[in-house]
């Protein structure tokens, strides 16, 4: 087998802070965790699948097995997929409902503070969005066969 899922859930653990997720690891073990991650994991192969220079073939976890690649993936094939998964995770967090429950006595002060941390969280997705589509466009530039365009080839 090619690389784990886990190898990419390192990747984007790194890169977010989460308590929720903390303490699902923390009850559930590794196994429940991983599939609790692998929806995102999978919205992040189904962006990325077009551009991928590498096969993005996935098994998904069971109960007893962990997820993973056909393929061995490169470094940067990694880092691509776990920034792809902290964007569905941030999508995930902005359309959570509880999150605008920030509970504060004064009622104004209720208001204000969950709209402006709507408003943040929409901004910083709307910056990583650009970020990893920045980031698309050069992997697909640096992957691009140059020699095939002079000749009217635009695969």
């Amino acid at each position: 087998m090619g690389t784990s899922c886990s190898d990419i859930y390192d990747l984007f653990l790194s890169r977010i802070n989460d308590y929720r997720l903390t303490n699902i690891f923390n009850t559930s073990g590794s196994m429940s965790f991983n599939i609790y991650l692998e929806p995102w994991l999978i919205d992040a192969i189904v962006s990325f699948q077009d551009f991928c220079t590498q096969d993005l073939t996935y098994t998904t976890s069971s109960s007893s097995v962990e997820g993973g690649f056909t393929e061995n993936l490169t470094l940067e094939h990694k880092v691509i997929l776990s920034r792809l998964m902290v964007l569905s995770w941030l999508a995930k967090t902005i359309r959570e409902v509880t999150q605008m429950q920030l509970f504060i006595q004064d009622r104004d002060f209720k208001t204000h503070s969950a709209a402006q941390n709507l408003t943040a969280k929409q901004e910083i997705y709307k910056e990583m969005k650009e970020e990893i589509s920045n980031l698309l466009v050069y992997y697909g530039f640096k992957n691009t066969n140059w020699d095939n365009w002079d000749s009217q080839i635009f695969r």
